[in-house]
This record gives structure tokens, sequence and C-alpha cells, in this order.
């Protein structure tokens, strides 16, 4: 298969699930005001699972359970069982174009076929109703499949 190809494959996959992960952080956030840190894996099947980062503590810090999760992925990842993974989380960012920073949904993407991607969902909470902005993204750390 190509490079271009595989790239557009990769992107297809990513897409699809961060299609579906998003919608549990806009939930959480309209119920909560707050979402802890989770993650989500496509298998080479296109089965797509949830992936949750605990280590026995009611509510760790926002970046242990983000680590937690890049090793559970980067673990499971190494035995295959993965094409593409998803961590979503949090984040305070200043969009293309502003100076000032607001509140975001990143969701860290990555392929096997070399593709890492983190996509910002920029958004405000008015009385429980979620707007969300413009998305935007930036190149991944590659932190799950290794180039």
């Amino acid at each position: 298969m190509d490079h271009e190809r595989t790239v557009i494959n990769a992107k297809s996959d990513a897409e699809a699930l961060m299609n579906a992960v998003l919608p549990f952080a806009e939930r959480m956030l309209a119920e909560h005001s707050e979402f802890f840190p989770y993650g989500a894996a496509m298998k080479p099947n296109g089965e797509i699972v949830s992936v949750a980062g605990y280590d026995g503590r009611e509510q760790p810090p926002s970046q242990e359970i983000i680590d937690l999760l890049y090793s559970q992925l980067r673990r499971d990842a190494s035995n295959e069982a993965y094409k593409t993974t998803a961590i979503v989380y949090d984040v305070r960012v200043t969009p293309p174009g502003r100076t000032d920073t607001t509140d975001a949904i990143a969701v860290a993407l990555e392929h096997r076929d070399d593709y890492s991607v983190v996509v910002m969902f920029p958004y405000s909470l008015t009385g429980g109703t979620v707007s969300i902005g413009e998305p935007f993204a930036e190149k991944g750390p590659h932190r799950i499949f290794p180039l």
C-alpha cells in the first residue's frame, strides 16, 4: 500500500475513534462541569473499546491518569491489540490567532501507521450547556506506537 493511502486510512480510523469518544466528554461537562481523563482504542477489526486509567485513588491528579493511560495503551499496542488509540483530557489552550486562553477538550490520537495528532475542541460552559468552538490540531507526540 502506498504511503499516501496509508495516511488517509490512518486519519480515517483516527477520526472515527475521535467521533466515538468526544460525546462522553461533552456529556460529563454538561452534567458535572468536568471530566477525568479517559481513553479508547480501535482494534484491528474496527471494534472500539474503552480504556480506563485507575490507580485505586478516588481523585488522582489528571496527569497521573494520562500517564497511566499512555502506559496501558503502549503495552497493549505492542501486542498488536490496537491500530488506533485516543486519550481524552481537559486542558487550557490558546487557540490559533487568539491571545487569551480557554478550556478545551484535547483528544490525543495515534495510529500504528505513523499518524499522531492532538485535536483541541475549545469549549465554554453556561448553565449546563456546553458550547464547542472551532477545533484545531497540532502534531502529536507518538507515545503509543514506536516510530
